[in-house]
């Protein structure tokens, strides 16, 4: 038996059967997350959702940094920033790099780097996938950064309802 919260066009989960260790599929975009490792230690996992759904429902995350340039382009200067090497902007850029990281929620999800912009009551999400072996399987994601969209009152609801699912009570029903 699973559970499926969300829409895989924008941002879903899929749980499987309870256990310490379950099977999480994350979808954002019609994009399937997980695909590297899809197996939650549900104690660590559970927690990391609730961090992020909290911080969300606090106003959580800010606008884009860069004026003028869109999500993915945000997302690849960020990434440039974060990985210099031996320069003075070295620190910043990992600590602004930071500042919007999001979905570090384990082994499941550190085969991507995601980033979380906030534009009022809309979510912007973006991300690659950054494991040689994942690229080597999935050429066509090599350089891609996806970006998904999502109401923030929206990912709230999937994010409580997947706690709520992990700590065992039963799902909404599929539609």
């Amino acid at each position: 038996m699973s559970v499926v919260l969300g829409d895989k066009s924008k941002f879903a989960v899929e749980v499987g059967a309870p256990g310490q260790l379950r099977r999480v599929d994350l979808w954002a975009a019609g994009v399937w997350l997980t695909c590297d490792d899809n197996v939650a230690f549900v104690p660590q996992f559970r927690r990391d959702v609730s961090e992020t759904a909290a911080w969300l429902r606090t106003a959580g995350g800010s606008p884009l940094p860069f004026a003028g340039l869109d999500p993915k382009a945000v997302h690849q200067r960020l990434m440039l920033g974060s990985q210099a090497d031996e320069e003075a902007e070295t620190e910043a850029g990992y600590e602004l790099s930071r500042q919007f990281q999001t979905l570090r929620w384990g082994p499941t999800t550190d085969n991507v780097t995601a980033h979380l912009f906030r534009d009022a009551g809309r979510l912007v999400i973006t991300w690659d996938f950054w494991r040689e072996e994942h690229l080597l399987n999935h050429p066509e994601h090599a350089g891609q950064v996806f970006v998904a969209e999502i109401p923030a009152e929206e990912l709230m609801r999937i994010l409580d309802d997947l706690v709520a699912v992990l700590d065992g009570v039963p799902g909404p029903s599929e539609p």
